[in-house]
Order: structure tokens, then C-alpha cells, then sequence
């Protein structure tokens, strides 16, 4: 696939397949993926955030973010950078998420 076609949708579909271990919901819909960028010759550039600093799985599910980005076809590099700005709330969290952790 060249990299002219790859979509952003198409990288957010695979990040959804990435569980935080600890919630059983997936790292889109629990508001953790601030950015998703493509640029050119297949390389992909994501933000993302924890819901706490300090989380001990940061660097385990950095790993397997950055492993759904590059199993997507037309990806040649992955760019996963961690950011704490802006500060994580709940609020982040789409309706899906907020539905299976029964907060609405």
C-alpha cells in the first residue's frame, strides 16, 4: 500500500486493538491517543498519554502502540511519543469507553 493511501481512520482501527491491561477498554476510546499524524514515505507519528504519571505499564503499552502502528500495511516507521500535556481526565473518554466502565 503506498503511503499516499494510508488513512489516519485506518491507524486509529489498529490502536484500537491496544488494551491497557488494567481497564478493558482499548487506548482510543479510554481518551489516550492525542495525535495521529502521517507524514511522508510511510512514517506515522502518534501522541499519547497515561491516565497517571507513573503508571508502571508506560513503556508496555507504548511497545504495543507502537507495534499496532507498524503492522498496519504502508507503514514503514512508527513515532510513539508520550506526552502528560494536556493532563488526561476522564473526560477524554469516548462514549463507547465511558459505557463499558459503566459511567453512563
Amino acid at each position: 500500500m503506498p503511503e499516499e493511501t494510508l488513512k489516519t481512520e485506518t491507524i486509529y482501527t489498529a490502536l484500537k486493538e491496544v488494551y491497557d491491561p488494567e481497564i478493558p477498554v482499548n487506548v482510543v476510546d479510554l481518551g489516550l491517543i492525542y495525535r495521529v499524524e502521517i507524514k511522508a514515505a510511510g512514517k506515522v507519528e502518534v501522541d499519547m498519554t497515561l491516565t497517571m504519571q507513573g503508571c508502571p505499564l508506560a513503556a508496555y503499552l507504548q511497545e504495543q502502540i507502537t507495534d499496532a502502528v507498524k503492522a498496519v500495511p504502508g507503514v514503514k516507521e512508527a513515532l510513539v511519543t508520550l506526552v502528560w500535556e494536556p493532563q488526561w481526565t476522564p473526560e477524554r473518554m469516548t462514549t463507547d469507553g465511558k459505557k463499558k466502565l459503566g459511567m453512563e
